[in-house]
């Protein structure tokens, strides 16, 4: 079966980045986006060489139509509940229905694969979909590239560049966080749509550095000295963030409210990679973490 890629998502950050690390590898690209898309983002996948296919994403027939001829589905899909679960179905299902062969869903984040119900909305709704995923006739890859490094730029309280203070959790100073940008998740998960031996789960990251790290780079590359800061114990950070989400419901029609935020944190110091899948396909160069601090 010849090559071509359909990507679910391409006018996002992610998606439309994907888009062009498969152009340059010269493979044809389908780009699904809904009607209303952002007219400047469609020419720009456009001007990039992309088919550009708009459809009705409740419209199974416009679902299966766009799938037809297709090696390999890619969402990059980004949303509440009924993008990540019920859009992110209607796409397995046509896919299934339309006979293409493989699907990389949009996991692109923390392995939450280990991680307990409840501790992350986001994830658990990934694992949701996880569970339809794997009941389906078609083969499957997550890539889990643990946080954006453009994260690092937010003055987070993992790494707080106004306050100069850097945080971690129990004893966790020296805990490695995984952290992948966007155009290196870009560029693996293009060659791993290419890639028809890939396994249920690949793991990646760009860099991975400790609280305990970032102090002597933010002294390094800063020229200033961060204060280590321990937050509490793991445990009491979890039920805070609980408590947080239970008295701000209006957060869940929120994509990112404040205490979705936190629970990212809170993920990034329960769950790391303990190995790498960097290797496995050549011409990626990794960002360094000096050039994302």
């Amino acid at each position: 079966m010849k090559n071509l890629i359909l990507v679910a998502g391409a006018t996002g950050n992610l998606g439309q980045r994907i888009c062009r690390e498969l152009i340059k590898l010269n493979v044809p690209v389908r780009g699904l986006i809904r009607e209303g898309s952002n007219p400047e983002k469609v020419t720009a996948l456009e001007q990039l060489g992309v088919d550009v296919f708009k459809v009705n994403l409740y419209n199974e027939q416009e679902l299966v139509g766009a799938c037809n001829g297709v090696s390999c589905v890619v969402s990059a899909l980004a949303g509440l509940h009924d993008v990540i679960v019920g859009t992110q179905t209607k796409l397995l299902n046509a896919a299934v229905s339309a006979g293409v062969p493989r699907f990389i869903p949009s996991d692109f984040s923390t392995d939450f694969t280990t991680m307990p119900v409840g501790d992350n909305r986001n994830f658990d709704w990934r694992k949701e979909f996880e569970e339809k995923l794997n009941n389906a006739p078609i083969q499957a890859t997550s890539i889990f590239n643990g946080a954006f490094a453009d994260i690092l730029r937010y003055n987070i309280p993992l790494y707080n560049t106004k306050e100069k203070s850097i945080a971690y959790y129990d004893n966790k100073a020296g805990w490695k966080i995984d952290f992948t940008t966007m155009d290196d998740t870009a560029a693996f998960t293009a060659r791993a749509a290419l890639d028809n031996t890939t396994p249920r789960y690949l793991r990646i990251a760009s860099f991975q550095v400790s609280p305990d790290e970032l102090i002597s780079l933010s002294q390094k590359n800063k020229g200033s000295n961060f204060q280590l800061i321990n937050k509490g114990s793991m445990e009491s950070f979890s039920a805070y963030n609980k408590a947080q989400r239970a008295a701000n419901p209006e957060g869940e029609n929120q994509l990112y409210p404040k205490w979705q935020q936190a629970q990212y944190l809170y993920s990034m110091f329960l769950v790391h990679h303990l190995k790498l899948n960097n290797n496995r396909y050549e011409g990626i160069n990794w960002s360094p973490v000096e050039h994302n601090i």
